[in-house]
């Protein structure tokens, strides 16, 4: 799943809505010079979404507006997509396959709720 590198897609004529979001982040990505900054380190890059998760999760869990919470859902969506850039990966293609998988897959519930998943719990 080979995607495109940052030059790539600051240069790439976007036809649909996910290649101009893709190309958005290109362009913040290359106005900050992130790949020669350590900006493409994943080990940085994780705790990063780390730390937005866990903003996010307290938006959620303090009942902030829910504006707050969709900034914060629009934080961690960047860093995913900044990610694929990051590592040249077709984040498309991918979501594409995984959710392939998912929909032949059976629901799950638990103590927690709905899970859809390949793990099966031990039956003994």
């Amino acid at each position: 799943m080979q995607g495109r590198t940052v030059e790539q897609w600051v240069n790439h004529h976007p036809e649909n809505e996910w290649e101009y979001m893709m190309q958005k982040i290109a362009f913040f990505h290359d106005k900050h010079d992130f790949a020669s900054k350590n900006g493409h380190d994943m080990g940085y890059r994780m705790a990063l979404t780390i730390e937005e998760l866990g903003e996010l999760a307290a938006a959620i869990t303090k009942g902030k507006p829910i504006e707050e919470c969709a900034e914060e859902m629009a934080d961690v969506l960047i860093l995913l997509m900044g990610h694929s850039l990051a590592m040249e990966v077709d984040l498309k293609a991918a979501f594409e396959k995984k959710y392939e998988k998912i929909m032949k897959r059976e629901a799950l519930t638990g103590r927690l709720g709905v899970r859809v998943t390949e793990y099966r719990p031990d039956s003994s």
